[in-house]
């Protein structure tokens, strides 16, 4: 099921529905050859109330799904789209291959179901505010120090269906997200350079016994 093209993954697996965190490992390959781990395995932290399937590149599986605010993280397959963090793109150790989002006091991630812009990152000076709420992407914590976009819930966003799904920097190693998934900012780091955009990479988020129900079909990596 995982496109040809796709030469990166990062696979998050969690003990279950319910569990606020588990593991991730990446992986690479070349095209038509078997998945090889890279590094070691991450810890996560995932949503307080564990997970949901989201809307992404995999097949309508059943089940509960993730909504606005329902503090899970989606289940599923999606791309990695972009990077963001406080820094210059100039100053990472290395230069992104993935679009980059310096964070500003203006940019925001909309997370009102009723905004034309819901589910985007946008430039809040640069047209109609339509939202009652959303995002900082500047925050007066490290959380968004450096992160990558998931491709959740976006062709086309469907209104209340999730919105701001982000890898970034925990808060704590026991501290839940309201539907991301986070980890050390070392890690994070490794992963948002090692991430490249020519290969396509993509992000398959499961509970342990979906993975083990359809890695084959899925073509996943063994674990």
């Amino acid at each position: 099921m995982l496109p040809p093209a796709t030469t990166q993954l990062l696979l998050c697996l969690s003990p279950g529905w319910d569990a606020p965190s588990g593991h991730l490992q990446c992986f690479e390959r070349r095209a038509g050859d078997a998945w090889q781990p890279v590094g070691a395995e991450i810890p996560v932290a995932l949503g307080r109330s564990g997970m949901a399937w989201g809307r992404g590149l995999h097949p309508t599986a059943g089940g509960l799904e993730k909504r606005e605010g329902d503090g899970r993280a989606p289940a599923g397959v999606f791309a990695i789209t972009a990077l963001f963090g406080y820094a210059e793109a100039s100053a990472l150790p290395a230069p992104p291959r993935l679009p980059y989002h310096r964070a500003r006091p203006d940019l925001k991630c909309v997370d009102d179901p009723a905004s034309t812009h819901y589910n985007r990152i946008v430039d809040g000076s640069a047209r109609p505010r339509d939202w009652a709420s959303c995002e900082d992407m500047l925050r007066q914590d490290r959380r968004y120090e450096l992160g990558a976009v998931v491709a959740h819930n976006c062709t086309p966003p469907e209104p209340g269906a999730g919105s701001c799904i982000f890898l970034h920097v925990w808060e704590s190693p026991v501290t839940p997200t309201a539907g991301c998934t986070a980890m050390a900012l070392e890690p994070m780091r490794d992963i948002a350079l090692w991430l490249d955009g020519a290969r396509a990479p993509l992000l398959v988020q499961l509970p342990q016994a979906e993975f083990a129900h359809r890695r084959a079909e899925w073509r996943l990596p063994r674990r």
